[in-house]
């Protein structure tokens, strides 16, 4: 049985319209609110997690592989979604997370990594070496020489065949990304000036050099089952901006692959981007589109609407304990610094502005933390006992508000915080023909 995105991935080149978002997070809200949204549209769902966030050893996230995968299972069972729509992909998957060490050590946990992802079900693994280790030469530009990246992606793409071959009983085999975005995923850590565009003649190189060591490790089944090569078509945000697309910077990439139709583009970092800009992308040939901060920036933002609401509602009553998450997400990232300090400088106070507002949407990373889930918690809890006025929706969630009006969401939290998420949602769903007519 063919990949159902694979599938739909075959129909761009009759209808350049066609394409497919992913969904980068790990965020049950994110999560809920992207399984309603393709049930909606009656689409198959593309969920990724990255190789920082889950991997055999649980990743920041504290979540194995065979956990997420079954998580998703049960968000899906829970809200009526067919499983048999949603697809799980590995992002970056490779030696990212060990680059300090010794090249074999870390593609030894790599591989493992692999074996860890294909054993739990997911079927659409990218297979992202092109990061230096401790003891790897370096080309001419810095980086890792062309033909080692190609070694590699084939050597963890035969690991990953392996495993499917040794443990999966379906008829479903995962489909493969090359290929690499620079810079790093989640957004830049600084404030940048110019976007580099992949030149055509460096993705033709990666695209003959991982096709040769494919078919010398006899790998010429998975060679098939190659979708998508990830270059970067000068699109990225950071803390305070967005580089749009601009495609006729991108022509000769676009041009490029159209010519070859053998693979199509995936477009990472397309978070922030305007919606004609979306669309044009795929029409590019861009076909799948990776988006995430953007998504846990909505959920963000209604979270503060939330508690903009709750204070007015309930910080007056004696009775009542409100949940204060502004205060305590602010004082968790002051304390645990790690997720942010990097990427946010200037001032403590642009500092303290950048936690609540960046771009980057370094909050991310602290909504599992157990003291801000409470919290959130409590703010639902808070604002669940009695509908909230509309007046104070339409002041801090305007949007949800006429969709409340409309009787399209109900007057809840959950329901409120969901449709937020939705909303970026649908500029994704329409640029790629995945949304209801």
């Amino acid at each position: 049985m063919q990949n159902i995105l694979n599938t739909r991935l075959q129909k761009h080149w009759s209808d350049v319209r066609t394409g497919v978002y992913s969904v980068c997070s790990i965020n049950p809200f994110v999560l809920e609110a992207a399984i309603k949204q393709a049930q909606s549209d009656n689409s198959l769902l593309l969920i990724e997690s990255t190789s920082n966030q889950v991997d055999q050893f649980g990743g920041y996230a504290n979540m194995t592989p065979d956990q997420f995968y079954r998580n998703v299972k049960q968000m899906a069972a829970n809200l009526n979604f067919p499983f048999e729509q949603v697809v799980l992909g590995g992002d970056h998957l490779g030696p990212n997370v060990w680059q300090g060490q010794s090249a074999d050590r870390a593609m030894e946990n790599a591989a493992d990594q692999i074996r860890a992802y294909v054993k739990a079900g997911y079927t659409k693994i990218h297979l992202d070496t092109s990061m230096r280790c401790k003891d790897d030469p370096k080309d001419e530009r810095g980086g890792l020489p062309a033909e080692l990246v190609a070694e590699r992606a084939a050597d963890l793409c035969e690991v990953a065949e392996d495993t499917y071959n040794k443990n999966q009983s379906g008829d479903i085999k995962p489909v493969y990304i090359i290929g690499s975005d620079v810079p790093i995923p989640g957004g830049a850590h600084e404030e940048l000036e110019h976007i580099e565009i992949t030149p055509s003649d460096q993705v033709e190189q990666t695209i003959i050099l991982t096709q040769e060591a494919f078919l010398k490790n006899g790998l010429h089944s998975a060679w098939d089952r190659v979708i998508a090569v990830v270059v970067q078509p000068g699109i990225e945000f950071s803390d305070t901006k967005v580089f749009d697309y601009n495609r006729e910077g991108a022509r000769e990439l676009s041009h490029f692959i159209a010519k070859e139709k053998t693979l199509l583009y995936e477009a990472h970092s397309t978070d922030y981007q305007v919606p004609n800009r979306l669309r044009q992308l795929v029409e590019d040939h861009f076909a799948i589109l990776k988006v995430g901060p953007w998504l846990t920036f909505a959920m963000r933002e209604a979270v503060f609407g939330l508690a903009a609401i709750e204070e007015e509602l309930l910080d007056h009553k004696k009775d009542v304990t409100v949940s204060g998450i502004r205060d305590t997400i602010e004082k968790i990232m002051q304390s645990q610094p790690d997720y942010w300090q990097k990427h946010y400088h200037g001032s403590d106070s642009e500092k303290k502005l950048a936690r609540g507002y960046s771009l980057s949407d370094r909050v991310r990373y602290y909504w599992s933390d157990k003291t801000i889930a409470k919290a959130l918690d409590l703010l639902i809890q808070n604002l669940s006992q009695s509908p909230i006025p509309l007046g104070l929706i339409s002041q801090y969630l305007p949007n949800q508000y006429w969709r409340v009006r409309q009787q399209q969401i109900e007057n809840n939290p959950v329901q409120l915080i969901h449709d937020k998420i939705r909303e970026v949602l649908k500029y994704y769903a329409q640029a790629t023909a995945m949304g209801a007519a």
